[in-house]
């Protein structure tokens, strides 16, 4: 199983970037080591070509994407002192163990070392056995959530359109309730279609769509959100967030704790660093440039969070919806909003796929070590497409298996619909072990920090701090699963 999730792993994408040549031109020439010539690298790899901005472009783009959408929600929860305060703290505990991270891309020496070319390489060089297991297992589970998490913010935008639409025609006289099972199933159908494409993750605009559509989006949403303020003429909200009497007490901690789990959400990227680090030239060491990156961008996204997140909340203040731009805090230019839903749809479509192909490959490579001699599994049959295509290679294992994955998460998506629950639950779930578990015990085994050390102390104070989070984040979203359901019957419920 171990070797699966590395070979695999290498298209492992956090949003939706290509990084890996090496994947596209599968090359291993027996190259001599360190004697790099015009075109290759000392391990036979094509060239790296990247620096110091490329390195932060992609980190930017990674991390920015519909977590964006639930912080001023999450401010909201906390309040103007926590929330603020919280964002901080997840963007400088983020910064670390980033940093500790870039020091794990090579084993050993950090000049010559032998490269890690994805997360899970780095985890075998430095860990090993057991850990690679369950490190393997957490990302595919949480690659699972984010596909149901993107089903339901996409099918929320697209009931956002429709909704709006129809307060815009019958002058806001219509409540339009809809249900959002429709909207679901039709980006089931669509995510069934790309699914069958094959390599759809590694098609080279889709970095560059995903990206644009997010920061269209995002910046609408900041957009209207200042509009909003200058229009109340006052800042909304309060110091200490939504208040008791609104929220029951117990209501008020759980909903503390999610929205935790909400900023995790907006933030994790660590599953894709040490593929954006393999893209990076050296010398100077490829981990001093990455920290170098690692600053800038965190420093950018945590701005561009604070500034989104904070104008949300002064426009809406306990208010402020679940979701910025689907919440109906704004209704008008109704034209603008319906370009940012459009923008997100887009953006999930696409990034639904990069994050699915990984696993859809996973199981495709077991399955066929598995029963190496199914007519079933290995038959490729060839449909011939209009002349100047190749023919296209339809495996039926393919077919059925990558169909019934979306049809369970398509399922999931209807029968749970809450936004920032299913939010809170996947930032919980993938912060503690991939953003602070993993990149900690790589560096205490790489670095052979002894036991019991002040360093070692610290860094394990930090790392059950942070457990301790993640736990409350997660207990907070389900519990708040289970409030939404007393209220939501599936299947019955329209918006």
């Amino acid at each position: 199983m171990g070797e699966n999730v590395a070979s695999n792993n290498s298209s492992y994408h956090h949003h939706h970037h290509h990084y890996n040549l090496h994947q596209v031109f599968d090359i291993s020439l027996d190259v001599p080591p360190h004697n790099p010539s015009k075109c290759f690298d000392d391990d036979g790899r094509l060239k790296r070509t990247g620096n110091f901005w490329t390195a932060s472009a992609h980190i930017i783009t990674a991390v920015i994407g519909s977590g964006v959408l639930s912080l001023a929600w999450a401010i909201g929860q906390l309040g103007w002192i926590a929330g603020p305060a919280a964002m901080f703290l997840f963007s400088f505990v983020i910064y670390y163990t980033s940093t500790l991270l870039a020091d794990c891309y090579r084993s050993g020496d950090p000049v010559n070392g032998k490269r890690n070319y994805t997360y899970m390489d780095a985890v075998r060089a430095n860990l090993g056995g057991f850990k690679v297991k369950t490190c393997g297992l957490i990302q595919y589970l949480n690659l699972f959530g984010v596909a149901i998490g993107y089903t339901i913010a996409a099918s929320i935008s697209m009931m956002a359109i429709k909704r709006s639409n129809c307060f815009h025609e019958s002058g806001r006289k219509n409540p339009c309730h809809i249900s959002s099972n429709p909207y679901m199933i039709a980006f089931g159908i669509a995510e069934i279609l790309f699914s069958q494409i094959p390599d759809f993750d590694q098609i080279w605009w889709l970095s560059i769509v995903a990206a644009v559509m997010s920061f269209t989006y995002s910046t609408i949403g900041l957009a209207l959100g200042i509009v909003q303020v200058i229009a109340n003429g006052s800042f909304q909200g309060s110091l200490t967030g939504i208040s008791i009497g609104v929220v029951t007490e117990t209501q008020k901690i759980w909903r503390s704790f999610q929205a935790l789990g909400n900023i995790a959400f907006a933030y994790s990227y660590s599953l894709i660093l040490i593929e954006i680090q393999d893209t990076i030239k050296s010398p100077p060491s490829e981990s001093k440039t990455m920290k170098k990156a690692t600053v800038f961008s965190i420093a950018v996204t945590t701005t561009f969070y604070m500034l989104c997140g904070c104008a949300g909340y002064a426009a809406f203040g306990d208010l402020a919806p679940g979701n910025l731009l689907t919440g109906f805090g704004f209704y008008n230019p109704f034209w603008l909003l319906d370009i940012a839903n459009a923008a997100v749809v887009i953006h999930l479509v696409g990034a639904y796929q990069v994050y699915c192909q990984p696993l859809f490959a996973f199981i495709e490579k077991w399955a066929s070590k598995t029963w190496p001699d199914g007519e079933f599994i290995s038959k490729e049959i060839e449909i011939p497409l209009p002349s100047g295509y190749k023919p296209y290679k339809l495996n039926l294992f393919r077919l059925v298996w990558r169909t019934a994955f979306v049809i369970v998460t398509t399922i999931i998506s209807m029968l749970l619909p809450f936004f920032n629950d299913v939010v809170g639950i996947l930032g919980a779930f993938g912060f503690w072990p991939l953003t602070v578990y993993f990149p900690v015990e790589m560096y205490i085994a790489q670095k052979k920090i002894p036991k019991w050390s002040t360093r070692w102390l610290c860094l394990q104070m930090l790392c059950y701090a942070c457990l301790v989070v993640s736990v409350a984040a997660a207990a907070g979203s389900i519990a708040g699963v289970v409030q939404d359901l007393k209220v939501y019957k599936p299947f019955k419920t329209t918006y």
